[in-house]
């Protein structure tokens, strides 16, 4: 369940930074923070089972890797294959990350 609240934290993660960026009206900043507290929230319940570290690094390289891909295919961002080779670098990290890292169990007998 630990790594499902990764991956909320990561998918929400690209619509609040889509938001700080393209953000105009009170409605949409208003959408913006309540995107970063559920993101932060996910993150904090991951960390509940999974080592801080390996949450924030799966977070950050995973959200990243999405956004830049998201900025190629819809605001037309440059697109260099030098780009797509480090966006493959952060994906077989984050991957390898995941792979080597397993839930904790609680002090509850691991609800």
């Amino acid at each position: 369940m630990a790594w499902l609240y990764v991956l909320l934290a990561a998918v929400v993660e690209i619509f609040w930074v889509i938001g700080l960026r393209y953000s105009d009206t009170t409605l949409e900043w208003i959408g913006t923070v309540v995107a970063i507290i559920i993101s932060f929230y996910a993150i904090i319940k991951a960390c509940e089972k999974l080592p801080a570290g390996t949450v924030y690094a799966v977070f950050t390289g995973s959200g990243a890797a999405a956004i830049v891909i998201i900025d190629f295919v819809m605001f037309h961002a440059e697109f260099t294959m030098m780009k797509v080779l480090f966006i493959a670098i952060i994906i077989t990290g984050v991957i390898g990350i995941k792979m080597t890292t397993g839930e904790k169990e609680t002090a509850e007998g691991g609800e």
